[in-house]
């Protein structure tokens, strides 16, 4: 089994070849405007777990998840030839919210700035 850093490494160079084909390879329009936040292979480098995320939010996940999910054989064939392993883990995306919360949470810490800051004032 590989250690840790060497599953990390893995991990890093899928993102960097992903995030590189969705920019200059792949025409889909459902996969326009997306990006790779985290990638996770496991142990036994059977699956990688690819977490992507859009500008608009959440109101396209469906969409770009089919895209990634009929597009994912082409992704994996082309990956498996630029990332030398013995055997190219199976691809797995999953739709991460995690920006858009974080958006969530600076709005509501910039509103209650604001409170704070009429509390102050008078």
């Amino acid at each position: 089994m590989p250690s840790g850093l060497r599953l990390q490494r893995i991990a890093d160079r899928i993102r960097r070849e992903l995030s590189d084909m969705l920019v200059r390879e792949i025409s889909d329009p459902r996969l326009k405007q997306i990006y790779i936040t985290d990638v996770k292979v496991d142990k036994e480098l059977a699956y990688a777990d690819i977490f992507v995320s859009a500008v608009e939010g959440t109101t396209r996940s469906k969409e770009v998840l089919n895209g990634l999910e009929s597009a994912g054989s082409f992704i994996r064939r082309t990956l498996a030839g630029r990332v030398d392993l013995r055997v190219f883990p199976r691809l797995r995306f999953h739709w991460d919210p995690t920006p858009e919360n974080a958006d969530r949470i600076e709005q509501v810490l910039a509103e209650l700035r604001q409170k704070q800051k009429s509390v102050e004032k008078p």
